[in-house]
């Protein structure tokens, strides 16, 4: 298992204690690409999140439980090339099994990554965000039997985020911090109660009604408005920004793609374009490695 030496990485359980108690929350930003990593270094962000979405889109595939570790691996591999940030890993269910979770754990330690999050979802996975499909929760016990599996390869080196889906699946609120609860008992180093209401209240509620030891994280994807000083002041620790920067990605080139087939030109409506340089210089990092 790889250790960490960089002051940005190493204390990341300690910066998540800190940030509770300053209720200002930590921030990570979904990077499927050293592209995104290198926008997060440069704008200021805290961490850097491997999200299962992201990566599967990258590839081509659904998000459910389609991608394998060593998938995620290389993602990790190539943002540890270019950002000097710790990388939160979104392992979904980790496969559905205990031994499926050692062996992620046992990759993605080796890759380099600071956090793993783990979810409540049953295998095979949806999307929280599916249209057609529905989520279903796996068995508190079997989440249980993962962290402590998934611990007892990485050790203390990596953070432990639990992540429960109760909340997506129409579970009630006391239902919700139940599962966090135990998550938490079982070894959990943090906990994610998961919400898409848009209105945030939800999201909020989750904060006020929590009374672990253990910090609490957040994906604001559906509730945009609720701002990091808010979301902090409402006692959480992590928000993570999971597939913004992807999205502004593709809204970007389709614009630059209509610009051109409008005018023979990427740019001639005004979209703004990297110069090739700028791109040159996100492997610079690897490139200076590598002498």
């Amino acid at each position: 298992m790889s250790t960490h030496t960089d002051a940005g990485i190493a204390p990341l359980a300690g910066r998540l204690a800190q940030a509770a108690r300053a209720r200002r929350p930590l921030r990570a930003v979904g990077a499927a690409s050293a592209v995104a990593a290198r926008v997060a270094v440069e704008s200021g962000f805290d961490a850097l999140w491997v999200s299962g979405l992201e990566v599967s889109t990258a590839l081509g595939l659904p998000d459910e439980n389609v991608l394998g570790p060593r998938d995620l691996a290389d993602t990790v591999r190539a943002l540890a090339r270019t950002a000097p940030l710790p990388v939160i890993v979104d392992v979904d269910n980790a496969g559905g099994s205990i031994a499926t979770a050692r062996r992620f754990a046992d990759d993605l330690a080796h890759a380099g990554a600071a956090a793993l999050c783990l979810e409540d979802s049953a295998y095979p996975k949806t999307n929280s965000f599916a249209l057609h499909r529905s989520q279903k929760l796996t068995q508190p016990g079997l989440m249980h039997e993962q962290l402590t599996a998934t611990r007892a390869v990485v050790g203390d080196g990596v953070v432990l985020i639990a992540r429960t889906e109760a909340l997506i699946c129409g579970a009630d609120l006391s239902e919700a911090l139940e599962r966090a609860q135990s998550y938490a008992a079982a070894g959990a180093d943090a906990v994610l109660i998961h919400s898409k209401d848009p209105s945030g209240e939800q999201a909020l509620a989750t904060a006020a009604a929590w009374a672990g030891t253990v910090p609490l994280v957040t994906v604001p994807t559906a509730f945009p408005q609720a701002g990091p000083d808010r979301l902090g002041e409402a006692g959480f620790a992590l928000a993570i920004y999971a597939n913004q920067l992807s999205r502004a990605a593709l809204a970007a080139m389709r614009e630059a793609a209509a610009s051109f087939q409008a005018t023979g030109s990427f740019t001639a409506g005004g979209t703004p374009l990297s110069n090739v340089t700028d791109l040159l210089q996100v492997a610079e990092p690897t490139a200076r490695a590598c002498l």
